[in-house]
């Protein structure tokens, strides 16, 4: 049984375990859908103030996220700005730089322009005088007169050449020879470079046109028999050639060291070849020392080589009467030897000699001799 105490009057009443349990039941029941209404009101209220706290934050984060929206467009609309402020600069300062290269750009062109008109100029008077010279002068003239300009012009800056020797090749030893030979040493005499010089000109009525290439193996050959660095063409031939006429035409694809110029590019040739030889002058001077060395080492070896043939020589000799002194000494002591066994031979006969001479007596003497001992025995008488 259990005792349930009213909670009004405070009566005290049994109940069985059944009435019990229904009691419990019903007020378990009552309570729960109490509880569950009160929990479902205070659901919908703590909902609906979540709801409205959510509502309010979204808001503010909606706010927050508009303003930094705005602020990020004002900063991109203000970096637009600058950076089209900047571009907006750079174009017109480039705009500044290209108007300033044409007109730069112009102006080269137009220097170009008159400068090339003026080569242009300046290469049909040439060439105009050259034909008036030439038609004018016998075979032998033209050729003369373009050895004696180069000739002039060299001389007129010889001061620059205090070292060099340029003049006329004579040496026909060889069987032929060029027109110049030019030769720069240093202050200590060694050689900077040479060059072997041709001057090849002819008049425009001459009915066999020369082309330069036609001397080209010659000046190759002059420039190896007289023992040159450079060979150079100065030439008049093939007036019209543009090849010819762009300035120094190198020609070392065909024979090495080998040019080709005008008369005009005579000095600018040679100092063009003499400063490049100049910065390699040292080189030279170290391989002329190595060659130096060479050289007195092939002379020692020589030297050593002749020492020691003459010294095997001289030995041979020496060793050859040597021996024969040997066997004639050999032979002496031979001969000596044999005239001493002579000689002991000799002394040992006169030994006996003598001994036998000692022992002989009269006795021995007319021993088995009757008249002799009679007679030795008269004189003993006679005495």
């Amino acid at each position: 049984m259990n005792e349930i105490k009213c909670p009004k009057c405070g009566t005290m009443f049994q109940i069985n375990e059944t009435d019990y349990e229904s009691i419990l039941k019903q007020v378990k029941n009552q309570e729960f859908t109490k509880e569950l209404s009160f929990r479902e009101e205070q659901f919908k209220k703590d909902k609906e103030n979540a709801l409205i706290l959510l509502t309010n934050e979204k808001d503010k984060e909606i706010s927050e996220l508009k303003n930094e929206l705005k602020l990020q467009e004002t900063k991109k609309e203000m970096a637009i700005k600058d950076a089209v402020s900047e571009k907006e600069k750079a174009i017109d300062e480039l705009n500044l730089k290209i108007e300033s290269q044409e007109k730069e750009y112009i102006l080269k062109e137009n220097n170009l322009k008159v400068g090339y008109e003026e080569k242009i100029k300046n290469r049909e008077e040439q060439i105009a005088y050259y034909k008036d010279l030439k038609a004018k002068q016998s075979t032998k003239m033209i050729g003369e007169s373009l050895e004696q300009h180069c000739s002039d012009e060299f001389n007129k800056l010889r001061p620059l050449f205090k070292n060099a020797y340029f003049e006329k090749d004579n040496d026909v030893k060889t069987g032929s020879k060029g027109d110049f030979i030019f030769r720069d040493f240093d202050d200590e005499g060694t050689e900077i470079v040479s060059i072997m010089f041709e001057m090849k000109n002819e008049a425009d009525k001459t009915a066999t046109k020369h082309k330069n290439e036609d001397f080209f193996k010659e000046l190759d050959k002059d420039r190896k028999e007289k023992n040159c660095e450079y060979a150079v063409l100065v030439s008049l031939l093939e007036i019209d050639s543009e090849y010819y006429n762009v300035g120094i035409v190198d020609v070392s694809h065909k024979y090495p060291k080998m040019y080709v110029i005008r008369p005009q590019f005579f000095i600018p040739l040679i100092t063009l070849i003499r400063d490049s030889a100049i910065k390699s002058l040292d080189y030279k001077k170290e391989l002329q020392v190595v060659r130096n060395q060479n050289i007195d080492i092939a002379h020692f070896e020589e030297n050593m080589n002749l020492f020691k043939e003459g010294f095997g020589r001289n030995y041979r000799l020496a060793s050859d009467k040597f021996k024969k002194a040997i066997e004639e000494i050999d032979k002496t002591i031979d001969h000596l030897q044999k005239t001493k066994e002579a000689l002991i031979s000799s002394e040992n006969n006169l030994r006996l000699a003598n001994n036998k001479a000692e022992e002989l007596t009269i006795k021995k003497l007319t021993h088995n001799s009757k008249t002799m001992a009679e007679m030795f025995e008269k004189e003993k008488i006679n005495e």
